[in-house]
């Protein structure tokens, strides 16, 4: 049986390094257990013995799809509905009516990045189907969500957009559960047409272009950018702000906010003190 304690400082050191280079992601000086946790099954399985056979595994490019087992165990992370209410509170009541009310504005797109197993940007689609409800007519075209992740067995999984119960009873109203899902035999539920109809999902590495995706109007980036270096937070920001368009609103995690320097720079404000939901 994988044991953290097993690892050298060493081993740790190049799957670190490892981890860096592909995705970004920066671990911690003490995540031994983290790792050990999420290789294990991989590890077993190739009876590889030490994090540094595993990265040299993965650069040998020996094994196929080794590279993407890996990060996708590193990478993926539990999710839930309409995760701290308030962006969608403000998509419903704030950023939508501003939108409709630009001149010569023919469609919305909004980008969910790092959409994990598609519960944010299914939640967004939500929100879209309830303020069409509420406001018949307004929508010139229907909006279109994209929705990116790194990991492709994730969006596989996010584009079925089939859940067990245990995932629809994180985050979600019962109102919304029989609206929006229809059930399955041994308590599964699969979300409606309407819903997923306007979500894309692509693979995408933050730490590439984004000039494939287009321009946004509204940028969903929540919970992923604690996991970056300080250096490539900023440049996925930066990048991020250069595919938005004037009026566009960014939104981060509960959490997290902008540096002070980079919201002057791209003049992005706060709707209110109380939110991380920025707007140019």
């Amino acid at each position: 049986m994988l044991d953290e304690q097993q690892f050298t400082i060493d081993d740790y050191q190049v799957f670190r390094t490892f981890l860096d280079q592909a995705c970004g992601i920066v671990l911690g000086d003490n995540k031994q257990y983290l790792v050990a946790n999420r290789m294990r099954r991989i590890m077993e399985d190739l009876q590889i013995k030490s994090l540094s056979a595993l990265v040299t595994r993965v650069n040998q490019q020996s094994t196929p799809g080794l590279k993407e087992k890996v990060i996708d165990a590193m990478t993926t992370n539990e999710t839930f509905w309409f995760r701290d209410s308030a962006p969608f509170d403000a998509l419903r009541d704030v950023l939508l009516p501003r939108l409709i009310l630009q001149e010569k504005r023919s469609s919305i797109r909004i980008w969910s990045a790092a959409c994990s197993s598609g519960q944010e940007p299914y939640s967004i689609s939500m929100v879209i189907e309830e303020f069409k409800s509420r406001n018949p007519g307004v929508l010139m075209r229907d909006p279109e969500i994209v929705a990116t992740d790194i990991s492709m067995s994730m969006l596989n999984s996010a584009r079925q957009a089939e859940y067990d119960s245990l995932s629809v009873s994180r985050g979600l109203t019962e109102a919304r559960r029989r609206q929006f899902f229809d059930e399955l035999p041994l308590s599964r539920y699969q979300l409606k047409r309407s819903i997923t109809q306007r979500v894309n999902f692509r693979q995408l590495n933050l730490k590439d272009s984004y000039s494939s995706l287009g321009r946004f109007d509204i940028v969903f980036c929540r919970n992923v950018l604690i996991y970056f270096a300080a250096d490539l937070k900023i440049d996925i920001l930066q990048r991020m702000r250069s595919v938005m368009n004037p009026g566009a609103s960014l939104i981060l995690g509960a959490s997290e906010s902008l540096p002070a320097a980079l919201a002057d720079k791209y003049s992005l404000e706060r709707i209110s003190p109380h939110t991380s939901v920025y707007r140019t």
